[in-house]
């Protein structure tokens, strides 16, 4: 759930994989494996308010400090270098 169509559009062109939603300690724990794993790691904010203008559910995040501690995990393979 990222609830920003256009930024996450641009995101999947860019070769990005949306994995979850995730705030701390699972959210270092998923990054610090990712990165184990060999991949690049991009994290998105959460923004319930364009969660509900897309019509996303975003009663969980009602709280400005409970949505700013969650970041929507994006990964990638690494891009061969020339």
């Amino acid at each position: 759930m990222s609830c920003h169509a256009a930024r996450e559009a641009q995101l999947l062109a860019q070769g990005w994989v949306r994995q979850f939603l995730a705030d701390e300690p699972r959210l270092g724990e998923a990054v610090a494996q990712y990165r184990e794993l060999g991949f690049e790691v991009h994290l998105e904010p959460l923004d319930p308010a364009a969660c509900a203008a897309s019509n996303g559910c975003a009663a969980c995040f009602g709280s400005p400090e409970l949505a700013a501690r969650f970041r929507v995990i994006f990964t990638r393979r690494p891009r061969p270098t020339a």
